[in-house]
């Protein structure tokens, strides 16, 4: 089985800190911070919440540190977790992930940032885009998956975001 949780605060406070806002501030909203949930009982993803407002310029890229984590059972390693951007904002406006999908590995939360999930949107279209706090952005669907037979690794994971092909 696997689970989401928040990462911890201070780690929070690192990825955040662009929003030029007190700590006070700054520890209100990760105290608010939502953790993904299915939207109905046939939802294949969990919504991810937005942790804060934000305006998402035209044509322009932002990355949202959710404060999200997702936590797997060490015995059950082969799951995924894939990031698609809810389609109503893909519909509507165009918005997309910057890198398309993203793939989270079940070895992330191992890595020294605590697995937190940070998403890059981007806004393709000439409009001005407002993603208020606490409302659903991104869902997340864990799937399971096979490596072939000799296509293994046992390398463990070394960092966060691209580290899968970095060496020491």
């Amino acid at each position: 089985m696997s689970h989401f949780e928040k990462v911890s605060y201070k780690r929070w406070k690192t990825d955040c800190g662009f929003l030029n806002i007190s700590e006070i501030e700054l520890k209100r909203r990760y105290d608010e911070i939502l953790l993904p949930k299915q939207a109905t009982g046939s939802s294949a993803g969990c919504d991810f919440f937005m942790p804060f407002s934000l305006i998402l310029e035209p044509e322009s890229k932002v990355r949202i540190a959710t404060g999200i984590r997702w936590i797997t059972d060490k015995r059950d390693r082969n799951l995924v977790l894939m990031i698609f951007p809810r389609s109503g904002l893909g519909f509507k406006y165009g918005i997309k992930l910057s890198n398309t999908v993203g793939v989270i590995d079940a070895d992330y939360c191992d890595s020294y940032n605590e697995g937190h999930i940070i998403v890059s949107l981007e806004n393709p279209s000439a409009e001005s885009i407002k993603l208020p706090s606490g409302k659903p952005f991104v869902q997340g669907i864990v799937v399971k998956y096979e490596i072939p037979t000799g296509a293994e690794s046992i390398e463990p994971r070394n960092g966060g975001f691209g580290s899968t092909d970095e060496k020491e």
